[in-house]
């Protein structure tokens, strides 16, 4: 989660909020990090974690799927990035801040665990969650001024 962090700062040189994502593979290593770039890129759908994800399935080469892949993120993922992610058949995720006006893996929605879905990660949440939280509230601070 620290180097998640890490990576969440590169998101503010553009004006894009501070969001962090790595893909491990099953061994733990790192295969992809990404931070949000929709307003670097001009995409919708440039999150941290959907940019990490198709980075990590370009690294692996032979598949879109991401069968035993950890996806680490400094906030809760989004309804897209939360299905996107049971899509891609991530394993695990671990996040940071809880999201509560538009979290869906276990504040306002649950997506990665609902039982309608073929597949289920496993969902941590609140890891290093005071830093992430702060990461966040400093950069809606200053862009709120």
């Amino acid at each position: 989660m620290a180097s998640a962090l890490v990576v969440a700062t590169e998101a503010t040189r553009t004006g894009d909020v501070p969001i962090g994502a790595i893909v491990l593979d099953p061994s733990g290593e790192e295969l992809a990090r990404a931070c949000n770039a929709r307003e670097a890129l001009g995409d919708p759908t440039a999150h941290a974690e959907i940019l990490a994800l198709r980075a990590a399935a370009r690294e692996l080469g032979d598949s879109w799927r991401l069968t035993g892949c950890t996806l680490v993120v400094t906030v809760e993922p989004c309804t897209m990035c939360a299905g996107a992610l049971v899509l891609a058949r991530i394993e695990r995720v671990v996040f940071g801040a809880w999201e509560p006006k538009t979290g869906a893996a276990g504040s306002l929605w649950d997506v990665v665990r609902d039982r309608r879905l073929n597949h289920r990660p496993e969902v941590v949440g609140g890891v290093l969650e005071q830093q992430a939280a702060d990461l966040m509230a400093e950069f809606f601070r200053s862009h709120r001024m």
